[in-house]
């Protein structure tokens, strides 16, 4: 998955449609399932009895993890949402790419470090 955390991406789907906030954990891969948690975006109350640690209990209001394809990554070059892509670098490393305008939106991994001939 290219999204990371500390995107800024726009929801494209649900009640939350168009709103861009910034993405705040990206969850491993578990069943075929991309989730992330993006700020503001899918917010439920959890409850929390009263307790010596927390003497006053009420409700504790958090963002639930959205699947990764409801949102669009907003390109820090263009402005606008789009699709990421892959593109290999000259040195062999990977970088993400804007598929609108074509901007280099970071380092997916980098070179690998090439063994010399003949070792």
């Amino acid at each position: 998955m290219l999204i990371r955390s500390g995107d800024t991406v726009e929801v494209r789907t649900g009640n939350a449609k168009g709103t861009r906030a910034k993405v705040l954990q990206v969850l491993p891969e578990k069943e075929g399932r991309r989730r992330i948690v993006v700020e503001g975006v899918n917010r439920v109350y959890r409850h929390i009895r009263k307790s010596q640690k927390n003497p006053q209990g009420g409700r504790l209001s958090k963002e639930m993890p959205i699947d990764a394809s409801n949102v669009l990554v907003v390109c820090t070059a263009c402005g606008k949402a789009s699709r990421l892509g892959a593109k290999i670098a000259a040195d062999g490393g990977k970088t993400r790419v804007c598929r609108k305008c074509g901007a280099d939106l970071g380092l997916v991994r980098r070179a690998k470090a090439r063994k010399p001939a003949g070792a």
